[in-house]
């Protein structure tokens, strides 16, 4: 039986003492390689450091892939920030966040993404503020101006946070998010009419299928337009937490909609860089995950 969606909540105080960050040669620091027969340029990692002004103070961290040719004209405005779940970490559901790392930077459209690691996971103010400032961090140093932000679990509820009160968000996708602290914001990404992927699988242990489906009805309900296809909801047969068993096809869904959420398109022949398989099967998967800290604390993939 599924937990309650409000088992990944931030009842708990924000600890004294913030996550320590990855280091440079930290194993997932470093994305995949994209296969042989893809003709792409890897991508540049920036291991971020920077500050957030809110009540808890301190610096969030991340792993910023960008391609070489950023500095190119014209640089890419639209920028993907993904979000892990509850157990912080910077790997995300089966590793996808890492293999987005890889794939986006090598496209035509060169998407930068941040793999943002939190300064305290599971507590949704100061992740919400480590986004924004996460945010305002890209612009004054990298000319960035919009963003996409993905989350997964406890990730839904910054991602729809900050989707719903930013301008600077055009675009918001989530995996197997809960519903507390994620509702509001849902609906008011919805009136502000920005575009959702929800994805899930009916299988989750941790939070139950009906969260995505709740959260899709809350963005309906603050919309007021006409284009039902802003807001899409795929629901994967007796997957996990995780979607172990549709990962190489969700983080497909995901990579297309971050590029459609940016303004661009998928070049021909460019099918081939975001449909490889970089990470391998389930068990590697799962080993990434442990790797990048995805799976400390409340976060499991069942």
């Amino acid at each position: 039986m599924a937990t309650k969606a409000t088992d990944l909540t931030t009842s708990s105080p924000v600890p004294s003492k913030p996550t320590t960050p990855r280091p440079r040669d930290h194993p997932v620091a470093e994305p995949p390689s994209l296969p042989p027969s893809i003709k792409a340029s890897p991508p540049e990692i920036h291991n971020l450091t920077f500050p957030v002004k809110d009540e808890y103070h301190g610096s969030a961290h991340g792993f910023l892939h960008i391609s070489p040719s950023i500095t190119q004209a014209p640089p890419p405005n639209t920028a993907a920030i993904l979000l892990s779940g509850a157990g912080g970490g910077v790997t995300g559901p089966s590793g996808m966040f890492l293999s987005l790392g890889a794939k986006l930077p090598a496209l035509a459209s060169r998407i930068p993404v941040l793999r943002l690691d939190y300064r305290y996971p599971a507590r949704t103010k100061p992740c919400v503020a480590d986004t924004q400032a996460a945010m305002t961090y890209l612009t004054e140093n990298f000319g960035i101006q919009r963003f996409v932000l993905v989350g997964w679990s406890f990730g839904g509820a910054p991602v729809y946070t900050v989707a719903g009160r930013d301008e600077r968000v055009v675009g918001a996708a989530t995996v197997a998010s809960q519903t507390a602290d994620a509702l509001t914001g849902a609906r008011e990404a919805g009136r502000r009419g920005i575009p959702v992927l929800l994805m899930h699988g009916t299988g989750d242990q941790t939070l139950s299928s009906w969260c995505s489906k709740n959260l899709l009805e809350a963005w309906f309900k603050g919309y007021q337009g006409k284009d039902d296809e802003l807001a899409k909801l795929a629901l994967f047969e007796d997957d996990d937490h995780s979607l172990r068993r549709n990962a190489k096809k969700a983080e497909e869904m995901m990579a297309n909609f971050i590029v459609q959420c940016a303004g661009e398109n998928i070049k021909d022949g460019e099918q081939g860089v975001v449909k490889s398989d970089v990470l391998g099967d389930s068990e590697q998967r799962r080993e990434i995950m442990e790797k990048g800290g995805d799976l400390r604390g409340k976060e499991n993939i069942e």
